[in-house]
């Protein structure tokens, strides 16, 4: 006699078809899982029992049939008897997990029965008819439903224990390819996909090829043999002992997972035993992904519940400046939600999330002290994201991050961290010296590093975003950052040159805010690498490269070399030979310091006024 779907398991059953799930692909994770869960009731209870256990009796089979274009799901569990069949597949069906697992806590093995999650339902969305066949206790039952309109339970005849859930798949049609879960192939790529670690063996009868025994090379013949394979690894790597593991086998877990195509350049292996459990692998690339600094680049872990890959990429695993993490966790004590395909931010994948940014920062800070050349390796691929972390959050992550920054030191002539800049620190240093410029080469030949004492180290910013993150750090232990081109208002002029200086400014009023008559620039005539307030020629021309810039401009300081034939001819002008050679000094320090000429006409005629 056929029934009506209660109200409740309608509504349910017509949102896992319509709205809840979006991958089709997803019923056949939902089934294996599904059919796991069984296996692990009647494994259970034939321990309770004292029965003898004999692993290779518990197995999940999966049954193509091209002719009937169905698909068995067949499980060697608990099975269900007639009234199971009735209130989980024809009442409000409910996930039995955690009943489950509190049941296995109190030992009370009788209440771990049938329950079978919402995520039977979602075979509806590629078939238009199931039948559940299940036996318990030496009795068959059989579950029928067409189209989800309603059931039937009739008695039935089945030779082994457990359930064999048959799907009849939908007709085909122009936008629908529902033969393709029939087809060996695209079987195999979806447990391996999501259902590589159940931990039971999944397998399944497959067709293969050899040579025929007739076969010769000038005449090679094939023939079709057939073949039961396990589906499944069972065993994840990150589910054994890091002791009984070798580089080669992370590296190869690396590789096949498709987290890069060369060796990652290092990894962590986590086994948690806290408030939530959790095991993982996480790896640090060696090369950072060609999208990897691009709006397209998505972060994220794999995550698996239960052997089940419940995400592809879960991106709240990992805070931005570990976004070049790859990897894997597992936790059975995450909640999930009706799907299985979405998860809200619990306060277990919070606990997972906190313990596992903070293991990453601690194996780099790891990997800086005890292996600088990994850790500057990786620091060349993905510093910059930590970079852009620090100043993207207006310093709040400041002292999370500070101590995994690398900078060029001029003294020690190679990357250095400010905790080492620190140490080196003579007692009279009151400040961690910087200089900026366009590259490495071009700030060591500047005239103002020239003129810092060899005892003070200079940390040489060539990056540009650099001396963005500097501001945003604002000091480093409460020591303060300094800009060696930051010019004091203390700096008393001659009165020979006062009057010089005042008419040079005069000539520039909109272009500097000073002008310096200097005897430490060696033997450069002109410069203009100094600025007063906070913003640097470097910041400026940064500035001019973002699309809708603020007019932000440095307060340019031009100093004249006081040793130089210019200054010279500075002296000795008139008022009109003084403005031609101000303006031809201005725009050749702009030059230098690679600012564009604002009127090249004007500067080639005045050089040849002065020819």
């Amino acid at each position: 006699m056929k029934k009506e779907f209660k109200a409740e398991a309608k509504k349910v059953m017509d949102l896992m078809i319509n709205s809840i799930y979006t991958n089709k692909d997803i019923f056949l994770r939902e089934l294996i899982s599904n059919a796991s869960d069984a296996i692990d009731k009647l494994y259970y209870k034939d321990l309770k029992s004292d029965k003898n256990v004999d692993k290779s009796d518990y197995y999940i089979e999966i049954i193509p049939n091209k002719d009937q274009r169905s698909l068995t799901i067949k499980d060697t569990g608990i099975g269900m008897d007639e009234t199971e069949l009735e209130e989980n597949l024809g009442t409000i069906a409910k996930s039995g997990t955690e009943i489950f697992k509190k049941n296995v806590k109190d030992e009370n093995i009788d209440n771990l029965i049938g329950q079978f999650g919402v995520g039977f339902y979602s075979a509806f969305m590629v078939s238009d008819k199931i039948v559940v066949n299940s036996k318990k206790d030496g009795k068959a039952h059989k579950w029928i439903s067409e189209n989800a309109e309603n059931y039937e339970i009739e008695d039935s005849e089945k030779e082994d224990q457990g359930t064999e859930i048959t799907l009849f798949l939908k007709e085909n049609t122009k936008d629908e390819n529902y033969d393709i879960y029939i087809d060996q192939y695209k079987i195999k790529e979806l447990v391996r996909r999501y259902s590589n670690y159940i931990r039971y063996p999944i397998k399944m009868e497959v067709t293969k090829s050899r040579k025929a025994e007739d076969s010769t090379d000038e005449n090679p013949k094939y023939e079709e043999y057939s073949e039961v394979e396990v589906l499944n690894s069972e065993i994840p790597i990150w589910k054994k002992n890091k002791k009984d593991l070798k580089d080669e086998e992370y590296i190869n877990f690396y590789k096949d997972q498709g987290y890069g195509f060369d060796d990652p350049l290092s990894w962590i292996h986590l086994d948690i035993e806290g408030a939530v459990r959790f095991k993982a692998i996480i790896y640090i690339p060696r090369k950072a992904p060609f999208d990897f600094y691009s709006k397209d680049f998505q972060k994220g872990l794999e995550l698996y519940s239960n052997g089940v890959k419940i995400k592809e990429r879960h991106e709240d695993l990992l805070d931005d400046e570990f976004a070049f993490a790859k990897g894997v966790v597992e936790s059975d004590d995450i909640s999930l939600n009706i799907s299985r395909e979405t998860l809200q931010q619990t306060r277990e994948l919070r606990f997972i999330s906190k313990q596992i940014n903070k293991r990453i920062k601690s194996h780099l800070l790891d990997l800086m002290n005890n292996d600088r050349e990994k850790y500057e390796t990786f620091f060349k691929e993905f510093g910059n994201n930590i970079k852009v972390a620090i100043y993207e959050s207006y310093g709040a992550k400041k002292d999370k991050l500070e101590d995994l920054l690398l900078f060029y030191s001029r003294n020690e002539d190679k990357l250095i961290s400010l905790s080492e800049y620190k140490e080196n620190m003579k007692s009279t240093d009151e400040s961690i010296l910087y200089a900026v410029g366009e590259s490495l080469e071009k700030i060591k030949e500047s005239p103002a590093l020239k003129s810092v004492d060899k005892d003070c180290d200079v940390l040489l910013l060539y990056e540009k975003l650099d001396e963005f993150l500097i501001k945003m750090l604002g000091k480093y232990k409460d020591i303060e950052f300094k800009s060696i081109s930051q010019v004091e208002d203390n700096e008393e002029e001659s009165e020979d040159d006062k009057d010089l200086i005042g008419k040079m400014k005069e000539i520039l009023p909109d272009e500097v805010v000073d002008v310096k008559i200097s005897e430490n620039l060696s033997d450069e005539v002109i410069s203009m690498i100094k600025q007063k307030g906070e913003v640097s020629i470097e910041m400026e021309k940064t500035l001019k490269l973002q699309e809708n810039a603020p007019h932000i401009k440095a307060q340019k300081v031009l100093e004249i070399n006081k040793n130089s034939k210019a200054y010279d001819l500075l002296k000795k002008a008139d008022e009109n030979e003084l403005k031609i050679l101000t303006n031809i000094l201005f725009d050749q320090a702009k030059l230098l310091e690679g600012l564009e000429i604002e009127d090249p006409m004007t500067y080639t005629k005045n050089i040849w006024k002065l020819i």
